[in-house]
């Protein structure tokens, strides 16, 4: 099942977007989306799940979730 993070911080790396879901199950895939220009983190990336059960463990204990101060949203990706 493929997720989307919202409101994630600037300085966040795929590595770390990796981290956060690692936990709740088996991350497939992790595309964090950086700015052309600059390289940095635009503030929100995808997730893809091996399991939709894990994925919705991760929505439901991550989304409105603090992560370096800043409150990230996390749902499914459409």
């Amino acid at each position: 099942m493929k997720l989307i993070a919202l409101n994630l911080p600037r300085d966040f790396s795929e590595q770390d977007l990796v981290e956060l879901f690692k936990v709740y199950g088996n991350v497939i895939d992790c595309d964090l989306v950086l700015d052309d220009e600059t390289g940095s983190s635009k503030g929100f990336g995808f997730v893809e799940m091996e399991l939709e059960q894990e994925a919705l463990d991760a929505i439901s204990k991550l989304h409105e979730s603090k992560v370096k101060q800043q409150k990230i949203r996390v749902k499914p990706a459409k």
